[in-house]
């Protein structure tokens, strides 16, 4: 995170800003949830300064088979998947055509939520606010796919 793109010096700070801005809405009970990896220094911030439970939230971007960094969707813990219809429309794909990337990302989604929470349930998320904190967002399929998570969870 470079002072030119972002306006932010470091993500630290970026946490900062966003923990005030979420501090004057005055959140009812919230819970923060990063996104692995880069979200986790941003989030902790935001939940010392909301004296709120911090968590992780695994989500993974679906890439095309051509092109893995486009992503055409994203999967998250629990297996909630979304897709891109009009990006795999235009590439000429189909969801079936995604099940070998789709099968790969999930077995990493459970990998990497045994590797953060070694174990331990996550935390309850069930009719509170939750704040989600990424450190950036490119397509926004991750962001839609946390948020699918976190409504099957009860999330508000």
């Amino acid at each position: 995170m470079g002072s030119g793109s972002t306006g932010f010096r470091n993500r630290r700070e970026a946490g900062e800003r966003l923990a005030r801005a979420l501090a004057a809405a005055q959140l009812d009970d919230p819970v923060v949830l990063a996104l692995p990896r880069g979200g986790v220094p941003v989030a902790a911030v935001v939940a010392r300064v909301l004296g709120a439970p911090l968590d992780v939230l695994v989500v993974r971007k679906v890439g095309a088979p051509m092109q893995p960094e486009l992503g055409v969707g994203a999967v998250g813990e629990g297996g909630v998947t979304v897709f891109n219809a009009e990006l795999l429309h235009r590439l000429g794909l189909t969801e079936a055509d995604m099940e070998r990337t789709l099968a790969r990302e999930r077995s990493e989604v459970d990998r990497r939520v045994d590797t953060f929470r070694g174990g331990v349930e996550p935390a309850p998320v069930e009719g509170r606010t939750v704040v989600v904190v990424d450190d950036g967002l490119a397509t926004g399929g991750t962001a839609e796919v946390a948020a699918a998570a976190l409504s099957a969870r009860g999330a508000r």
